[in-house]
């Protein structure tokens, strides 16, 4: 089916009062499983692929968009396209271009004045061009090495009266909020602050976006998303599935070189992930 804005599938899900999960695309079969996935589960999913991604493909947005855009157009699900973390002005205005119908553009590691500048401006450019934008303040954490942070720690989890000033400043569509979730994690242990997420959801007239959901147990993400959280990032829950599948097939077939006989089965968890997920989210 045609491509599906992440505004419009976002737009349903608040009017639905229930949550929208977006999965990170690294290679082509990670588009196949989170396509086969929605399917399976009869739900919308969204396809996001991160600047570390781009930079995997050698710097060459448009060939993975190229890809999980012709994926998403031959499901049955409906699906958009969305450019993830996004720090690079050049690859933000590259969005348009490659196909992508949202952004998330991170200022996050910036002061707070400069965050708000800076993501005006990306807020000013992507909706001249039909371009939905979000954004982060707090800091959710575990990226590119960082350690996992918790929910408690001063100075990290997101003001809930700075978030409203913040949006009203910066004109975003959507909201990433630090409440308690890390980024690369490999066990669902995370607890979430939902006291905080209640106070965001009153305070913020915007959508709010989970972080991290990879490391957050299915109980706490249904909480999450009864209490206004409307777009759930997943990424490291689809790799660790994969390398699991991956490691299993190569443990029991050590003399393969054919890489579609591992790939396959490494393709199926992510499936398989996705469809759970979107079923805990929905």
């Amino acid at each position: 089916m045609p491509l599906v804005t992440t505004g419009e599938l976002i737009a349903g899900a608040s009017t639905e009062g229930r949550a929208l999960a977006a999965f990170n695309v690294i290679t082509l079969e990670h588009a196949e499983a989170i396509a086969t996935g929605a399917e399976e589960a009869g739900a919308a999913a969204v396809l996001q692929v991160s600047e570390n991604a781009v930079k995997f493909h050698g710097g060459n947005v448009l060939a993975i968009a190229a890809a999980a855009a012709a994926v998403a157009r031959a499901s049955s699900a409906p699906l958009s396209l969305h450019l993830d973390h996004v720090v690079s002005v050049e690859l933000l205005h590259s969005a348009h271009e490659a196909g992508f119908s949202s952004a998330m553009f991170d200022a996050s590691k910036m002061t707070y004045d400069e965050n708000v500048k800076a993501t005006a401006e990306a807020v000013r450019w992507g909706h001249q061009r039909g371009i939905w934008i979000e954004a982060e303040l707090g800091k959710v954490g575990g990226k590119e090495g960082e350690a996992p942070l918790d929910a408690h720690t001063p100075g990290v989890r997101t003001d809930p009266q700075e978030a409203a000033t913040y949006v009203a400043d910066t004109g975003v569509d959507a909201l990433a909020v630090a409440v308690g979730s890390s980024h690369a994690m490999t066990e669902r242990t995370a607890s979430l602050d939902h006291e905080l997420i209640a106070q965001l959801r009153d305070a913020v007239p915007v959508p709010l976006v989970l972080h991290g959901s990879s490391g957050v147990p299915d109980e706490e993400i249904r909480r999450a998303a009864a209490a206004g959280m409307v777009k759930i990032n997943v990424g490291t829950a689809l790799n660790t599935a994969f390398s699991g599948a991956v490691r299993a097939y190569l443990d029991a077939h050590p003399g393969t070189v054919d890489p579609r006989k591992y790939i396959a089965p490494g393709r199926d968890a992510m499936a398989a992930t996705v469809a759970h997920f979107l079923r805990t989210v929905g």
